[in-house]
């Protein structure tokens, strides 16, 4: 762990499962699933016709009409979860100095829904009809912009994009910016807004998506025998990260501290993880590395298990590389069996899922776990919510391209 100690001091989150951390927490220690047929567009003719939709959310909570109209879906997601973590936090940035406060939050597609009803209005009515929005609605930086706007924070302002690994790179890069002096506070996480006939339609034609259709509720189901594919889901997850001089100043309520962060290439395949599970094993050991802590310490995984056939195999090949004969008493869960797929918001909401687990001494399950895999062959937390106290838990976030990203988190006792 090199420079100054940082820690998670505000939660907020856009979920399948609850469109606040307080539903969000419950529902995914409950065991209960947020996936169930499309509404969202006509999917009769999909291979898959069900995701992990957000469902209720009203963007007019946090935001006035004429916003909300400039603005993507995965904006107004990524606002209320900047939102709420800032209000959890108990931050006003009114009394701090705005050029040392910053927000980082990444996605892995951006504006689709700006792009394709654009698009429409293009063909249909002609180029002058073309919103002046659309530039400023679909661009991926533009999450973390509006909470700057919002907020009138100064210091960094950047976002990541790197598919599934996305909120990982994006709460470990603003880890980084803090432990270098660059800021003492950031907004930092992921969004994502694309369930939609187009976005639904490329998953399909690679064959990553679960067609279980007869069960959408049991198809998120990561290292059993039986699973078939991910699940697409959306939402985001932001955190209130801040140096803990600065927490303890304005005696803020600590959720955990981020103790590490470690991030990897595969170099193999567009879309496959490497069958060797390099990359992975890569990652998880260098956040060791820079948390400064032996593999024996950590008690928990919030695993990225994302359903998919290869992805499980090789976490668990990895995971058992890195910690040896201790991967056989660690805790690994896949909240994704709830969630569904989040791609470029799933590391924001894990991380929350993570820190929270710290913080209350409870292991989310990875549900739907029927069918043990031999070559999945860990405790994954089955089916039920486990009272277990750990120090150290990390979180994987894993992406196409080959992307690795992994954080570090510890238990806060003061």
């Amino acid at each position: 762990m090199t420079g100054r100690r940082v820690v998670v001091t505000g939660l907020g989150a856009v979920t399948p499962v609850g469109n606040t951390v307080e539903e969000f927490w419950t529902a995914i220690c409950e065991g209960r699933s947020g996936i169930g047929p499309i509404t969202k567009f006509d999917a009769t003719t999909y291979p898959a016709r069900f995701a992990a939709e957000v469902r209720g959310f009203d963007p007019l909570r946090w935001m006035e009409k004429k916003e909300v109209k400039k603005m993507d879906p995965f904006i107004h997601y990524a606002l209320a979860a900047g939102v709420m973590a800032v209000e959890d936090a108990g931050l006003d940035f009114a009394k701090e100095d705005p050029v040392r406060c910053g927000s980082l939050i990444g996605s892995g597609i951006g504006g689709m829904t700006a792009i394709l009803d654009s698009h429409k209005v293009l063909l249909e009515r002609g180029p002058d009809r073309v919103s002046p929005f659309f530039i400023p609605s679909i661009i991926i930086n533009m999450a973390s912009g509006h909470l700057s706007i919002r907020y009138g924070i100064k210091g960094p302002n950047s976002a990541v994009v790197t598919a599934c690994a996305t909120g990982n790179h994006a709460i470990g890069d603003a880890l980084k910016i803090i432990q270098r002096g660059d800021a003492d506070v950031m907004l930092a996480g992921g969004t994502e807004a694309c369930i939609l006939g187009l976005a639904l339609a490329g998953f399909c034609s690679i064959k990553a998506v679960s067609t279980r259709n007869d069960a959408p509720e049991k198809a998120s189901r990561p290292f059993d025998r039986d699973r078939d594919g991910f699940v697409m889901g959306e939402g985001a997850g932001v955190v209130v990260l801040e140096t803990l001089e600065h927490a303890v100043r304005r005696d803020a309520r600590i959720y955990a501290e981020v103790i590490g962060y470690g991030m990897t290439a595969d170099a193999y395949h567009m879309t496959a993880p490497d069958p060797d599970g390099d990359g992975a094993t890569r990652a998880m050991a260098l956040t060791l590395q820079d948390a400064a802590v032996d593999p024996t310490q950590v008690g928990y995984i919030n695993a990225h298990g994302t359903s998919t056939p290869y992805n499980d195999k090789t976490e668990t090949l990895a995971i058992k590389r890195v910690f040896s004969d201790h991967a056989q008493r660690l805790a690994v869960s896949s909240t994704k069996s709830m969630t569904g797929h989040l791609l470029g918001a799933a590391g924001g909401v894990e991380a929350i899922a993570t820190v929270l687990a710290l913080y209350h001494g409870i292991l989310p399950p990875t549900i739907n776990y029927e069918t043990p895999d031999p070559e999945c062959d860990l405790d994954y937390v089955p089916n039920q919510a486990r009272k277990q106290q750990v120090e150290v838990a990390l979180s994987n976030g894993f992406g196409f391209g080959g992307t690795n990203a992994t954080l570090a988190f510890r238990r806060y006792t003061g």
